[in-house]
């Protein structure tokens, strides 16, 4: 029951931050901002369906790793502030606004990259937490690999404006 809850939330989550990121995206894009390196994007989104769909099929009915369960639920207020900080430039592919600074706030002051901190986090800490290690093992294998080519691309788009 646990994981069915757990579930619910976290793709109901997903499917209002896709939406937030639409709206996002198509105001920067009206605005001049322009997107780099989306090739990789629809990998990327693929990744998260099928990563969520594992735990759809494989979770319901396991029991639940309470320490594990609990890095899960602290990361989701990080996810939160880093939504936060971006505010209207968050979204989910990389998009440059000419003219514009780079985030500096929240926890953008500690890392350049919260957000793909608390998705490395997530990957893993969520299938661990119904005792999934072969998901979180492949599925953050995987996103390793995304997130390399991720963060070049993202790295080289906004060098301009460091």
């Amino acid at each position: 029951m646990i994981a069915v809850i757990v579930l619910a939330y976290v793709t109901l989550a997903r499917l209002v931050e896709m939406q937030v990121a639409r709206v996002n995206t198509a105001r920067l894009l009206a605005h001049g901002g322009h997107e780099v390196a989306g090739g990789h994007y629809p990998l990327i989104i693929a990744m998260h369906v099928g990563w969520l769909a594992s735990l759809w099929w494989l979770a319901p009915g396991r029991a639940v790793v309470p320490g594990w369960l609990a890095v899960f639920v602290l990361l989701q207020p990080v996810r939160v502030w880093v939504m936060a900080a971006l505010g209207p430039r968050w979204t989910s592919r990389i998009i440059v606004m000419p003219g514009e600074t780079l985030v500096r706030t929240g926890p953008y002051r500690f890392l350049a990259h919260p957000n793909y901190a608390v998705v490395v986090a997530e990957v893993a800490s969520l299938p661990l937490a119904f005792g999934l290690w072969g998901v979180a093992l492949a599925f953050s294998l995987t996103n390793a690999v995304m997130l390399t080519i991720r963060i070049r691309a993202e790295n080289a788009a906004l060098l301009p404006l460091r």
